[in-house]
């Protein structure tokens, strides 16, 4: 358990960041003006991070630490037979409500204006749905490697939310299609 000091500071170097982050690129955000924002000295920012890539990190690693959470609970609430695509569901329905849940920061998250960003952000959603996928090995066949598998739901889904939000399209829409989506891919037994 960190120091609450600890915990207010980095929270206040992660909100500079955000902060920053409706102004300017993330490339172009300097170790300086993160600390001016948070009131807090370089030699503090130090003390908790490398560089502002480690900040970051902590913030997608908050990010993916409720993400699972949330998973957890889903298959405990509605998942107990442990369904191949109801848990994919579940997987989907995390990350749709964490992406808009934290809109503010997941806006930001596009490859024109923050490629880093946007690589990151789609590594570690590759990594999860990729370490869910490996888990299904001893109860299915799977005709691709679980990577492969990752990749095609990652792209697809997130080509269908990026361009459903471009269009306008509710969020509740987007969420029903891209489950309906998902479902009618899975059950297509195209994967196993």
């Amino acid at each position: 358990m960190e120091d609450k000091r600890i915990t207010k500071t980095k929270r206040a170097l992660k909100s500079a960041l955000l902060e920053l982050l409706t102004t300017q690129a993330f490339d172009a955000i300097s170790i300086t003006e993160l600390c001016k924002i948070a009131n807090v000295s370089r030699i503090t920012f130090y003390t908790h991070y490398k560089d502002k890539f480690a900040l970051l990190d902590d913030i997608f690693n908050d990010m993916l630490i409720i993400g699972k959470e949330g998973y957890h609970r889903r298959q405990e609430e509605n998942n107990p037979e442990n369904n191949l695509t109801q848990g994919y569901l579940n997987v989907l329905d995390c990350i749709l409500s964490l992406y808009y849940e934290r809109y503010d920061f997941f806006q930001h998250v596009v490859p024109e204006t923050n490629p880093y960003l946007a690589f990151r952000f789609y590594r570690i959603l590759l990594d999860t749905v990729e370490s869910h996928t490996d888990k299904l090995k001893a109860s299915y066949s799977l005709k691709y490697s679980a990577r492969q598998i990752a990749g095609f739901i990652c792209f697809g889904l997130f080509g269908f939310i990026s361009e459903s939000y471009t269009s306008k399209v509710p969020l509740e829409q987007v969420q029903a299609g891209a489950r309906q989506l998902l479902t009618d891919l899975l059950q297509s037994k195209i994967l196993v």
